[in-house]
């Protein structure tokens, strides 16, 4: 079964905090990892799981970032290349149990 990974990108720590939070609760997906630039005021977060989950997932944390006026860029990546996930520091689960 296929996997997605999720990113999106917006200002703000706090505004970062609060969409991850909504994008957990949204659906099952993995936090997986955080980019901060700037202190903070630039923040990437990166997420994993099903392609329909993360893709439900980013869309209500797109929701929230532009409800607080933060969203910069979303995008979501399924089955992504392997040097996709080196680029990011990850591993690549479902091949590494094979």
């Amino acid at each position: 079964m296929g996997y997605a990974i999720g990113l999106i990108e917006m200002q703000a720590l706090v505004a970062a905090i609060e969409t991850l939070d909504v994008m957990l609760k949204t659906a099952d997906v993995e936090f997986v990892a955080v980019e901060r630039k700037l202190g903070g005021r630039l923040v990437t977060i990166v997420i994993r799981g099903s392609v329909s989950a993360v893709t439900a997932a980013i869309d209500a944390g797109c929701a929230a970032a532009e409800r607080m006026g933060h969203l910069k860029a979303h995008e979501v990546i399924a089955r992504p290349h392997p040097e996709i996930l080196k680029f990011l520091h990850l591993s690549d689960e479902e091949n590494d149990a094979e």
